[in-house]
């Protein structure tokens, strides 16, 4: 049910309707007894109730109350009950919080304080439950700078820990927007180079005419405006890594030099006759197709056989099971920091309009609307308004049934580790599997403990 569901519990049916007066702005639900309270509780879990103490069959004493506390907690121990007691029952009220009740509030109602009370009563237990899902997710940054939940972006992450401590060059493959230079810095950062400099260039955004330049160096006098010496990005990555964005895009002009530069680890700067040897490790990316560039013409082969000693293909956002959540959430996390808004999480609306929306842009595109969002927010929680996300755009993907099957286990995998507090044994006896079992499927999910 909706997270602002109202219980009151209430006999008087004056002061009853009352109550439904002050809080018309929930879904309110009302009972007059226990066994209609926790009827109530079952068929429309409300994040807050409101419990006189004095409950038939006992409407002078605070005995059916306390019994009522017991009873929704049993059932919902996220509820937040708020007590209404009478004046200078300040000892019942004492320990019905004892009991697990929220907080409590002495009669007389004043409406505009009891509104108060219930409405904070309503953040906290939306505050809560975002912790909750978030502990669900069992999310965990398997490199630095990688935010990722889903089985695919875990196995890229297992394949770069293997090839990162080696030298091999490495061509990174997908969309605009899903992380390719993040896994650069990740290779670079897991490599002996990781103390040295880690220069990156994204050739598209260069223009021809001065990509050779930027990538080489030139001499003094080699053109017109050379005035000095200037070393190239590649000279500048000398001993560290460098990586070049966007390779499908260089110039057939400018591949056949690139190809020396991999081959012998040699530079000629612009105008220059001098080999410089250098010692770097290349780690290129492209959102292209390079094989159909290479049917047309348009990218030499044995560039790409001498770039591709490695493959990395970083799938899309929309296909990366259960990362758009909690990437938002990072996103969120940051922004609302860096511009000092207090926002808690996003809405159900809002959280279901990004899992359904198909992300073109993919994760930059994410950061964008999170970014605009904290901004734009108007209250606590990221409504869909605030994404720039329009429901029609948002068509839920149908998933495989072998994905459904694999969403499942992961997900009851991470709720029962969660649940065990990391103990294997509790969450095999909670899954009702064995521990290798459970070992078995830590491995084939890569989560880490």
């Amino acid at each position: 049910m909706s997270e602002k569901t109202l219980l009151i519990v209430e006999d008087d049916p004056g002061l009853r309707s009352q109550l439904r007066w002050s809080f018309d702005q929930y879904n309110m639900q009302v009972a007059d007894d226990r066994e209609s309270a926790i009827a109530m509780v079952k068929k429309f879990d409300p994040a807050v109730v409101t419990l006189d103490l004095g409950l038939p069959p006992d409407p002078g004493g605070a005995s059916e109350g306390f019994a009522t506390i017991n009873e929704i907690l049993s059932y919902a121990p996220q509820t937040k009950i708020i007590v209404l007691t009478g004046n200078g029952d300040t000892e019942n009220a004492v320990k019905a919080v004892g009991q697990g009740a929220y907080d409590f509030y002495h009669k007389p109602v004043d409406p505009d304080i009891l509104s108060f009370v219930v409405e904070r009563a309503f953040r906290l237990h939306a505050l809560e439950e975002e912790n909750r899902k978030l502990a669900r997710m069992h999310y965990s940054y398997p490199l630095k700078g990688v935010i990722a939940a889903s089985p695919q972006m875990h196995e890229v992450c297992r394949i770069v820990e293997r090839f990162a401590p080696t030298d091999m060059t490495v061509l990174i493959l997908g969309e605009s927007g899903t992380g390719k230079e993040v896994i650069a810095r990740a290779v670079h950062n897991l490599s002996s180079r990781a103390g040295k400099p880690f220069i990156a260039v994204n050739a598209a955004a260069i223009p021809d005419n001065l990509l050779e330049s930027e990538l080489f160096g030139y001499e003094k006098g080699a053109f017109t405006g050379a005035t000095s010496q200037v070393k190239g990005k590649f000279e500048l990555a000398d001993g560290g890594t460098f990586f070049l964005d966007e390779i499908g895009d260089i110039p057939l002009s400018l591949q056949a030099k690139l190809l020396r530069v991999l081959q012998e680890r040699v530079v000629e700067r612009v105008g220059g006759r001098q080999e410089i040897k250098l010692d770097v490790r290349v780690v290129c990316a492209t959102h292209r197709d390079v094989r159909k560039l290479m049917v047309e013409g348009r990218f030499r082969e044995d560039l790409f056989y001498r770039i591709n000693e490695m493959t990395v293909h970083l799938p899309p956002l929309r296909e990366r099971s259960g990362d758009i959540p909690v990437i938002a959430r990072a996103f969120l996390d940051r922004y609302a920091k860096q511009m000092a808004r207090n926002i808690l999480g996003f809405k159900d609306d809002a959280l279901s309009a990004m899992e359904a929306y198909d992300w073109p842009g993919n994760v930059r595109e994410l950061e964008h609307k999170i970014k605009r969002a904290v901004v734009m927010a108007q209250g606590a929680f990221i409504e869909i308004k605030d994404l720039e996300l329009a429901r029609g755009d948002c068509k839920r993907r149908i998933l495989s049934l072998r994905e459904a099957r694999e969403a499942a286990e992961r997900l009851a995998i991470c709720q029962a580790l969660s649940e065990a507090g990391e103990n294997v044994s509790k969450a095999a006896e909670l899954l009702e599997i064995t521990r290798p079992t459970l070992y078995a499927l830590l491995t084939k999910f890569n989560l880490k403990l």
